[in-house]
């Protein structure tokens, strides 16, 4: 499904839906054995206690978000998943009763609330596991073929066949196509004896993927494509179906007119304005909540070395500006004494003892909201970076100032989704999670990566 741009699975959307149902049903549920000698608290005035139950909904589901319950890498690991559940639901437990303090017309009482959450917990589990596993059932996986059998056909191969993948396909095999040398296994090449279509309806297949790198330099079945359409086969190219399935846009098999004429890229008056009022009222309120961590922060900073608290380093940023970026020192004095700048590398020695601390919970960045109430970053956006490796990227990585086509964030899809940057190979990573994101940027998608950093806070992912 594509809801604002952004690629979601089915199965994701799906869940959501059905666990928001459970958790308002699980309030009745909890309600009927505790008051069932009692029409209340169902015909409480000003429904009330649909309200209740609404926001013991949102608040479960919420919490269950924030602990990657909705993150397809945690599919097929029943102990996983019942873990995040349990701390979900606990957190939950706790988020509620929060909201209920400070709304106190929603009042559910301490007994339907703990009956509450072991009702909702037991069937959220329940339905978890039968909808996880019905998944896996060949009957509901896409067949799926590839044109071509090169390095981007065994690319897409491996995302296909990824067991992590809430879109299940089963892989027909590869049709092979003049002047590409074979990449993928030789048993799953096949041998197409008859027109694509019908080869591809005798074969049950619901997509082909054209996954040729060069187009022209093969006699390529234009019309049999056409024709595969028409007999309602999706045809996809392989660009498409990586942004679909990674979430990434792959820089060596984009091409100028696919980024010209394709959807996409909208920087819209309307998004502008909406994207900046995001950025104020989400930097007000982390400010605001995240005052007595920074006090701590810098106060551990300074006792540890007595040196300064906050520094400053200039960062790319819109249309390739430059400004100073503030952020928690979690360096050394000395970090760059040789004055060259260098790249944060794993267990890197420079880092201090407090600083590995705030760079693993991600505290470090807290200041940087003082650029966002200035205008010189957003919240969400791909993650700014120095002067002296922009320079050098640039020349080196096709399509690499088209992340300052926006302004750059303080989180960002590549930073929840990959590591810190130390070298070429991982900043092409990181590249083509930010082109995802300029392409497809919305409020919906700024939502999403919120939800993801939580997650990233809480589990320290990516730290460095």
């Amino acid at each position: 499904m594509r809801i604002a741009n952004h690629h979601v699975p089915r199965i994701t959307v799906f869940l959501l839906v059905l666990e928001f149902s459970i958790a308002i049903l699980s309030v009745y549920l909890a309600a009927m054995l505790r008051f069932s000698s009692s029409s209340y608290p169902y015909n409480s005035p000003h429904n009330y206690f649909l309200y209740s139950a609404i926001t013991f909904a949102v608040a479960i589901i919420a919490c269950m978000s924030a602990f990657g319950m909705y993150n397809i890498n945690y599919k097929n690991n029943l102990l996983n998943t019942l873990i995040r559940l349990a701390s979900a639901q606990t957190a939950g437990f706790v988020l509620v009763i929060l909201l209920f303090y400070l709304m106190p017309d929603l009042f559910l009482g301490r007994g339907i609330l703990l009956l509450v959450t072991l009702i909702s917990s037991l069937l959220i589990c329940i339905a978890r596991i039968l909808v996880l596993k019905s998944s896996d059932v060949s009957m509901l996986k896409s067949r799926i073929i590839f044109l071509g059998c090169g390095d981007l056909a065994n690319e897409c191969r491996k995302l296909a066949k990824n067991s992590t993948s809430f879109n299940q396909y089963s892989v027909v095999g590869f049709i092979p196509t003049e002047g590409e040398i074979c990449t993928v296994p030789a048993d799953e090449v096949l041998i197409k004896t008859e027109d694509l279509t019908n080869f591809l309806l005798h074969n049950n297949v619901m997509e082909i993927v054209v996954s040729v790198i060069n187009k022209r330099g093969c006699q390529f079945p234009l019309q049999e494509l056409l024709d595969c359409k028409l007999h309602g086969i999706r045809v996809s190219d392989a660009t498409a179906f990586i942004e679909r399935e990674a979430c990434q846009i792959r820089v060596e098999s984009m091409q100028p007119g696919w980024l010209i004429f394709g959807e996409g890229f909208n920087q819209s008056l309307v998004r502008r304005f909406g994207k900046r009022c995001f950025d104020l009222a989400a930097s007000l309120i982390i400010f605001i909540f995240a005052i007595p961590t920074m006090v701590c922060a810098a106060l551990l900073i300074y006792l540890e070395d007595q040196g300064p608290i906050l520094y400053r380093q200039e960062r790319v940023g819109l249309n390739g500006t430059t400004y100073s970026v503030l952020k928690f020192r979690s360096m050394r004095l000395d970090a760059e004494a040789s004055g060259t700048p260098q790249w944060a590398t794993c267990n890197d020695p420079r880092i201090t003892r407090i600083g590995k601390i705030l760079r693993m919970l991600r505290i470090d960045e807290l200041p940087q909201v003082f650029n966002v109430l200035k205008g010189e970053m957003s919240f969400v956006g791909p993650r700014p970076e120095r002067p002296f490796f922009v320079d050098q990227l640039a020349n080196e990585i096709p399509y690499y100032n088209m992340r300052h086509s926006i302004k750059p964030g303080i989180t960002g899809m590549a930073q929840v989704r990959y590591s810190y940057a130390a070298s070429k190979a991982d900043t092409i990573q990181k590249l083509q999670y930010d082109l995802y994101y300029v392409k497809n940027n919305s409020l919906f998608l700024d939502m999403l990566i919120m939800i993801e950093t939580i997650q990233v806070v809480l589990f320290g992912k990516g730290a460095r």
